[in-house]
């Protein structure tokens, strides 16, 4: 704080009439004759304080006044002065119940609690401060000089409250009588407390200038770093080394003043202070970086980032990847061209001093409860909100609503016709990215095995795969829009480091920091990846952990740790030839590893089909929307968006569904009819395996989000069935074997399924009769490529297709029965003799 030095303006104007007796500039008394000039300076208005404290220098503060305004603030503030305030602005308020409730003296209250739960910190609400009438010249003040008036704010405040419990005390009240409430005073008199101001309108970050510089300002954005916690030295303690004097220096603005000789007359000596650093007083702090939100930035421009300085209490309580509302002074040091060097550079580094955190931007859906700390998020302070009452008010009636929404017949068919109404039909993929987002709960086994057992993910991935033009990037916008901690990511635009974290130095302690990438911004979130058949290989190896272990492990320049990445992924990708051919399986068509696409729980197609009918349908629908901007879903209703996003949000928060003893029975015998699709055939020898125990853990999953979303607090039957229905679905399109008409799981967890076996051996052994004794090949001659090709089509009732055979001639020549020379259409296949 600025020391109270006398501010000229307020002394009064000289007195003309014993100007030549006091005029004793040089020490000798000068006759000099009265100026005629007007008395410009208003003379002071008669006050009882000495005039060395009048106001603190360079700002408008007068410290005795702004600390009694508080003090009335603290003891007068009363709920109908807000409520009388939010009515001019044209803000909806409740009705009071009770004319005694908006006559509570609720700073009081609050400090009361402040006293029983041991906090030190106030949450003060600005529109409070404006709201008290005596207060609006406060509030204009703690916006242009908090620094001098939040620590005046801070010591009425520990006033207050022992006051407030002595008079506790004097009245007996309960906790306080005798010996109990002295300790509870003796306690009060040994802690630090805090004013936290918040309520002010966010601006942005890019409008800030250095206009603000000093000036308590409020931004919103999304953490991406956050440090470890540094000690930040408060009072620096001295000691002199020849007759060891010791003495004590404040920091000021950053800056130690060490002191250059011994301040004792006897000693004197010069340089030999040095600095004891176990007797020094440190805080904590943390230095965060915070990036503007996606949805803030201008087109075309890149994100701005601002440094934030967070002290003691508020130290962790943000992670990378939340979105919050912080409130602090805004300041700016000059950098040194070199640290050796006392030179500045004209440039000025700019970083916020926080003084209150507010999690969360209203608008979307809050993340996943379950990946948060186990007691929650904790924000320091007593809420000083006079809405408080109102919004809780306007809450259960929000939640009276969606209750009653939950009991409708057709839910299911309303909040999936409400998903994305703009795009027409789909039914199905839009039952499945709905309950994506509902997800099933996260469990952890305590019994099982490897200490504390596995965590079993609730979070659902699903894979769209289709042709152009089938409004899959659509789907992933609107997704994006009301998703939690929402990323969205392009294949061909994102690298693995992007997806995962990156290793950079940071510029302040020039040591190597991780930077967390999408996913793990996306912890408790969906991330959306669009274009993701374009990813390179490098890329896409990254998902195979995060889609089942949740984690990102990271062994970068010494830095080995591994992240969680507890994060719902939804996937958009395009066939190999563009457009998706029937004929072909499925994994011909997309360009994936098998064991990537198995990890998604629901795979669907989005194919183009040309029917006369469903052409004209749609071609309707889309111009519809065109004209009128109202979707075409058969003139039924739907959701607005927010109110979809709150259903989400109060059943993502308060139901957690377990299995019922009847779904438990329903899940295993549906896993046994899927599992025995495979075994049914006589014809065929060899098994099809149909399904997987990840599929019996995806049917979990769905189940859950279903009974989630009909906020139930038990999986039931009808839950188990619409799971089984929509995995049905989605294996039926995307695990068919186009060549049997059957369902092979093998052709997404190995790449081939059982016919295209079978039919690779019986290639496999004409290929073997062809060469050992065909009519004129000749045994050591081989056979030309294309010749075989050709006899084996003419033997074959199916063509042959020609991947397939050189795959069957690749596995013949690792075995060591046969070799290829040649090139091209030169190629000969030979037999190696005695193979």
């Amino acid at each position: 704080m600025t020391p109270a030095t006398p501010r000229r303006a307020d002394r009064a104007a000289y007195n003309n009439n014993d100007f030549n007796d006091n005029q004793n500039s040089d020490g000798t008394h000068l006759s000099v004759p009265a100026s005629s000039a007007p008395h410009l300076s208003a003379p002071a208005a008669p006050s009882d304080e000495p005039d060395e404290i009048r106001a603190i220098w360079g700002t408008t503060v007068n410290l005795a006044e702004t600390m009694k305004l508080f003090r009335d603030f603290l003891r007068g503030f009363k709920p109908k002065y807000r409520a009388s305030h939010d009515r001019e602005l044209n803000i909806s308020t409740r009705t009071f119940a009770t004319p005694e409730e908006a006559e509570v003296v609720l700073y009081e209250m609050y400090m009361r609690r402040m006293r029983q739960t041991g906090e030190t910190n106030l949450n003060l609400d600005m529109a409070n401060l404006v709201s008290y009438p005596p207060c609006k010249k406060l509030h204009v003040q703690l916006q242009k000089y908090p620094q001098e008036v939040i620590p005046a704010m801070d010591q009425v405040l520990k006033d207050l409250m022992l006051e407030i419990a002595d008079e506790d005390q004097q009245a007996g009240m309960e906790g306080m009588q005798g010996d109990e409430g002295d300790e509870e005073i003796a306690d009060i008199m040994g802690k630090v407390y805090k004013v936290r101001p918040f309520g002010l309108k966010a601006v942005n970050m890019r409008e800030l200038n250095p206009t603000d510089t000093d000036k308590l300002i409020c931004i919103k954005g999304l953490v991406i770093r956050a440090t470890p916690v540094i000690p930040d030295m408060k009072v620096a303690f001295f000691r002199c080394l020849t007759c060891s004097h010791t003495v004590q220096v404040e920091i000021d603005r950053g800056k130690i003043e060490e002191p250059a000789r011994c301040p004792r007359d006897v000693c004197a000596s010069v340089g030999t202070m040095s600095l004891v650093h176990n007797r020094c007083e440190f805080a904590d702090r943390q230095v965060i970086r915070l990036q503007e939100t996606p949805d803030a930035v201008p087109d075309g421009q890149t994100p701005h980032t601002v440094s934030l300085s967070v002290y003691d209490e508020l130290v962790d309580v943000s992670k990378p990847g939340d979105r919050v509302v912080v409130t602090g002074i805004y300041r700016s040091v000059p950098v040194r061209v070199n640290p050796r060097q006392r030179t500045m550079k004209s440039l000025f580094k700019t970083y916020l001093d926080v003084v209150h955190v507010k999690m969360g931007t209203s608008g979307s859906l809050s993340l996943d409860r379950s990946t948060r700390p186990a007691g929650g998020d904790r924000i320091p302070g007593v809420d000083g909100i006079a809405g408080a009452q109102g919004r809780r008010t306007r809450k259960a009636e929000m939640e009276a609503r969606l209750i009653e929404l939950s009991r409708r017949h057709d839910l299911y068919e309303l909040l999936s016709r409400s998903l994305a109404p703009s795009i027409w039909e789909m039914e199905d993929v839009k039952k499945g990215i709905l309950l994506q987002l509902f997800g099933g709960t996260n469990k952890s086994i305590a019994r099982g095995g490897g200490g504390g057992g596995p965590r079993y993910r609730g979070d659902i991935n699903v894979l769209l795969v289709g042709d152009p033009g089938t409004s899959k990037s659509q789907i992933l916008k609107y997704v994006h829009k009301i998703a939690p901690r929402g990323v969205y990511a392009s294949g061909k635009g994102s690298s693995a480091v992007g997806l995962t974290a990156y290793v950079t130095r940071d510029p302040d302690s020039k040591q190597l920091v991780l930077e967390s990438g999408a996913l793990v911004l996306s912890d408790g979130g969906v991330c959306c990846i669009d274009e993701f058949d374009k990813m390179s290989d490098a890329t896409r190896s990254v998902l195979h952990e995060v889609m089942e272990q949740q984690t990102v492990s990271i062994a970068k320049a010494g830095i080995i740790t591994t992240l969680n990445a507890r994060t719902s992924i939804l996937a958009a990708a395009n066939p190999v030839e563009s457009k998706y051919n029937v004929d072909l399986p499925i994994t011909r068509n997309i360009d994936l590893p098998p064991t990537l696409i198995s990890r998604f729980d629901l795979l669907y197609l989005v194919l183009d089909q040309v029917d006369e009918a469903l052409d004209r349908k749609l071609a309707q629908h889309l111009v519809g929307l065109y004209l009128e901007d109202t979707p075409n879903t058969g003139g039924q209703d739907i959701l607005p968006l927010d109110e979809l996003s709150a259903y989400i949000d109060y059943a993502r928060t308060h139901i957690h569904p377990v299995l019922s003893s009847e779904a438990c029975d329903e899940l295993v015998a549906s896993y046994v009819s899927l599992r025995s699709i495979g075994g049914s055939d006589p014809r065929s020898s060899e098994k099809r395996i149909t399904a997987t125990t990840r599929q019996l853990e995806s049917m979990i999953r769905l189940s859950e989000a279903h009974a989630r979303m009909r906020f139930a607090a038990h999986v039931e039957l009808q839950d188990v069935q619409e799971a089984c229905r929509l995995m049905r679905e989605a294996i039926r399109t995307s695990a068919m074997d186009p060549r049997t008409g059957k369902i092979d799981m093998g052709l997404l967890n190995t790449g081939t399924g059982a016919g295209q076996r079978k039919m690779r051996d019986d290639m496999r052994r004409e290929i073997l009769a062809m060469l050992d004794g065909g009519a004129g090949s000749g045994k050591g001659r081989g056979i030309k490529w294309g010749d075989a090709v050709k006899r084996l089509g003419e033997q074959s009732s199916v063509r042959v297709d020609a991947a397939e055979f050189t795959e069957v001639i690749k596995a013949l020549e690792n075995e060591g029965l046969l070799t290829v020379v040649g090139e091209r259409d030169r190629r000969m296949i030979r037999r190696i003799e005695g193979a």
